[in-house]
Parts: C-alpha cells; sequence; structure tokens
C-alpha cells in the first residue's frame, strides 16, 4: 500500500477549519492593506472601499484553492495561500493619481498583466537572467521606498490635502486632522505593539503580531470616539461579488507595460517561495510544477481584474507558518481559502475593516512596507559588490530614477501626456534602468539553473 505523503493528507473537517483560520489570521492584514491603500488613492467613499475588500478576502480564496487543489494546468498543489502582491502597489498608486486614467484602466492592466504571466510561466527560467539578484534587489528594495510615503502618511491621519465640496464647487483644502497628536499617538502605540509582540511573543502570536497591533490601535481608537460605523446597518448581510461591478476594463499600453514588468517580478519572487516551500514540505519543484504554480499567479491575478480587485501571489509569511506548525497538508489550505471565500460574501465585515482610521493602519503600515524595502536591501546583500564594482553603479543610478516621481513630482511635468503612466512610476523607472544598465555592465549572464537563481533573488521575500 503506497503511503500518502503529508502534503496530501486530509485532516479531520474540525482540524481543518482551525488550521485554515489561523493561516487566514496571519495573512488577513496584508490581505486588506492593498484594496484600503488604492480605495485611498483613487478618493473611493467607505462603501465603496469595503466592497473592494469584499472582492479581494473572495478572489483570495478563489485562487488560493486553486492554487491548493490544483485543476488542470494549473496549481501547485501545496500549501500555499495567495494574496494581492504589493509590487503592484506602486504603479497601481500611479495610475490612481493620473488624471487621464481610472479604476477601468487600472483593472484592464491588472487582466493584461495576468494574460502575460500564464502566457510566461512556462519559459521563466529564459526570463531569469534578465532579472538576477542586482535587478530585483533594486526594484524590491524601491517598492518598499515608494510604499512608505503611503504609510507615513496613513499615520499622519490621510493626505496632508484632501478634496471637498465648498459651495458647490470641488476644491481641495488643508486636512485638519492631518498630523494631530491623538492620530500620531495611536500610530505609535499600534507600531510599538508589534514590535514587542514579535520580541517577546512566540508562535503563533508573534505571527500575527501586525494583526494584533491593529487590533490594539483600533480599540484605542474606538474607545477615544475616533471611529465611525456610518453606513454599516445599510451593508448587506450577504451579497455576492460581481464581475465588471465598475464596468468593462480600459487598455492603456504604459499602464499594461508597467503592469506585466510586476508580474515578472512576483514570477521571480513566487518562484523562490515554491523552491523554499518545496524544501519545508519534501517534495522536488520540478519545471512542470514551477509552471503550474506561476500560471496560478496569472489566473489568480486574470480572476482579480475580472472581479473588481488585484494582483495575486504567494504570500511568504504562510510559507513561514507551514514551517513552524511543521503542518504540511495542502487541504489547510484549501480550507483557508473556503474561509476566505465565505468572509467575501459578508459586507459587513469588510465595512468594519474600512472602518479601521488610517492613522491605525499607519503604524502597521510602516513595518509592512519597511519589510519589503528591508526585503530589497537583504537580497542586495548577496550581491558581488566587492569583485564587480558595476553593482554599485546599477544599484545607485536605478534608485535614483526610482526617486524622482516621489522626489520631484513635476519632473515629467513637460513631457507628453500619453508617457505619463511610465514617467510617474518609480517602480517602472528604476525596473528599467536597473535592467538596462544590467545588460549594458554584465551582459546577459548564465542560463543558470532556475532554483539557485530564484532563490538568491527572492528567498524569505515578504509581501
Amino acid at each position: 500500500m503506497t503511503q500518502t505523503h503529508p502534503v496530501d493528507e486530509k485532516l479531520p473537517i474540525m482540524k481543518l477549519t482551525a488550521l485554515g483560520m489561523q493561516h487566514v489570521l496571519v495573512m488577513y492584514a496584508g490581505a486588506i492593506a492593498v484594496p484600503l491603500i488604492i480605495g485611498g488613492a483613487l478618493n473611493l467613499p467607505k462603501y465603496a472601499i469595503a466592497f473592494l475588500i469584499s472582492a479581494d478576502l473572495f478572489c483570495c480564496g478563489l485562487v488560493t484553492v486553486i492554487q491548493s487543489l490544483g485543476i488542470w494546468k494549473f496549481g501547485i498543489r501545496m500549501p500555499v495561500m495567495m494574496g494581492v502582491t504589493f509590487a503592484a502597489v506602486g504603479p497601481m498608486v500611479a495610475m490612481a493619481g493620473n488624471p487621464s486614467l481610472g479604476i477601468l484602466h487600472i483593472y484592464g492592466a491588472v487582466i493584461a498583466g495576468g494574460v502575460f504571466c500564464i502566457v510566461a510561466a512556462p519559459f521563466m527560467s529564459k526570463l531569469m537572467r534578465f532579472f538576477p539578484p542586482v535587478v530585483t534587489g533594486t526594484v524590491i528594495t524601491v517598492i518598499g521606498v515608494s510604499l512608505m510615503g503611503v504609510g507615513i502618511n496613513w499615520a499622519a491621519g490621510g493626505q496632508p490635502v484632501i478634496g471637498t465640496v465648498v459651495n458647490g464647487v470641488f476644491t481641495k483644502i488643508p486636512n485638519p486632522e492631518y498630523g494631530s497628536p491623538v492620530n500620531l499617538g495611536i500610530a505609535l502605540v499600534v507600531l510599538v505593539s508589534i514590535l514587542l509582540i514579535t520580541k517577546y511573543m512566540k508562535g503563533f502570536i508573534a505571527n500575527i503580531s501586525v494583526l494584533m497591533g491593529m487590533v490594539i490601535g483600533f480599540v484605542i481608537a474606538l474607545a477615544l470616539g475616533k471611529i465611525s460605523f456610518a453606513g454599516l446597518e445599510n451593508a448587506d448581510w450577504f451579497a455576492m461579488i460581481r464581475p465588471f461591478h465598475y464596468g468593462w476594463p480600459q487598455f492603456d499600453a504604459g499602464a499594461i507595460a508597467s503592469m506585466c514588468l510586476v508580474m515578472i517580478v512576483t514570477m521571480i519572487e513566487s518562484t523562490g517561495m515554491f523552491i523554499a516551500l518545496g524544501d519545508i514540505v519534501g517534495k522536488k519543484i520540478d519545471n512542470d510544477t514551477l509552471a503550474r504554480g506561476l500560471r496560478v499567479d496569472g489566473l489568480g491575478t486574470v480572476i482579480g481584474g475580472i472581479f473588481n480587485t488585484f494582483p495575486y501571489t504567494s504570500f511568504s509569511q504562510n510559507v513561514g507558518l507551514v514551517g513552524v506548525t511543521g503542518v504540511r497538508s495542502r487541504f489547510v489550505c484549501v480550507a483557508a481559502g473556503c474561509i476566505l471565500i465565505a468572509f467575501g460574501l459578508f459586507p459587513k465585515m469588510a465595512h468594519v475593516a474600512a472602518s479601521i482610521p488610517q492613522f491605525v493602519l499607519g503604524g502597521a503600515g510602516i513595518v509592512m512596507f519597511g519589510m519589503v524595502a528591508a526585503t530589497g536591501i537583504k537580497i542586495l546583500s548577496g550581491v558581488d559588490f566587492q569583485r564587480n564594482r558595476n553593482n554599485l553603479f546599477i544599484v545607485a543610478v536605478s534608485i535614483g530614477a526610482g526617486m524622482i516621481p516621489i522626489v520631484a513630482p513635476n519632473f515629467f511635468a513637460q513631457m507628453p501626456s500619453y508617457l505619463s503612466t511610465v514617467l510617474h512610476s518609480g517602480i517602472l523607472l528604476a525596473s528599467a534602468m536597473a535592467v538596462l544598465l544590467n545588460l549594458f555592465f554584465n551582459g546577459q549572464g548564465d542560463t543558470l539553473d532556475v532554483r539557485a537563481y530564484a532563490l538568491a533573488s527572492a528567498q524569505s521575500s515578504d509581501h
């Protein structure tokens, strides 16, 4: 009789549910962060942000089930949790800030990027040579630095300037709550709570330190009367997620190019995650298995664009949880996916999440987005700067290019408008510069084994 591999072990339903909920709690804070960021960048009202959260949780669950369970040529069939990648946030915020683009262009770029990922998945080993650690480390560092601005503004209470209607005319005024001592104090409490929980707690509690910190901040803000549940009574208890809720997607060439580049970075990160997970659960990751997993990054992203959410990738904190708990059954993540689908169908829950004040999110955002930058720095720490000083120029100039839209938003103001999507994305500028400079200084590199390349670029990456 053939012994069942631990990855394929089917556990009792109650145990599956409990272990699945643990996975959900570990990734929940990261899962809802991106809808909150993009909803805020688009100046959407609370009920619309709540809808984005519902759609995101629903798609997180659906794509997780496909990845862990496996359907045809899609799914790595291992315990993998899928969530929205932070790598796509910078370009999407840039699109949201472009007057000629809107949410439909974001969804068009997401769908196109997903299709590109599905097509490119089997050829990942060939693409990898253009994205060695000096490139991916630089790009991920710039992603983190770009996102830090979001977290810092959150901590202060939102944007320094807000839009409002005065005498029937839309105008922008200074945000009176921006930088208030109460906002900064609660954000600091959240940040300190996360650090204390991480240092002094062990196991599962330490793994959900970000979520715990947000809960502490939420309770304090609630006690101080800083939270409004307005509209909660009007939210449905149950509602299906309708495809193309905002209309048919629209397609912009610059936005699509930006998202395709994000998907390449995402595939490299996912490759590292899958190989690390294969080591943890004792399953060999061959090229066919890798392609099945990467196809779900693409399929999940297409599903995200259809169901009003964003690009998906494997969540590294849940890979770490598999190692911590020692539970290797993929059906635990299937159960977690079903729980997330159920969460997405209850709008009242999403409305409560959308009611979290931005200053509470700020304390957590500084940690989450800072960890993205730190991951990029960690990848760069493995780059040879001693024997190959050219790598210093690649990193220096690429980060400089990536900082242009952040420190000088009007730098490209006189350039043609059709280039605005490309020129106002620091991540895209840094990526293009890093790839081109790497080709100039180092050539195309060798066709290295995909496992060694991916692990050097993305192992222990955090989304």
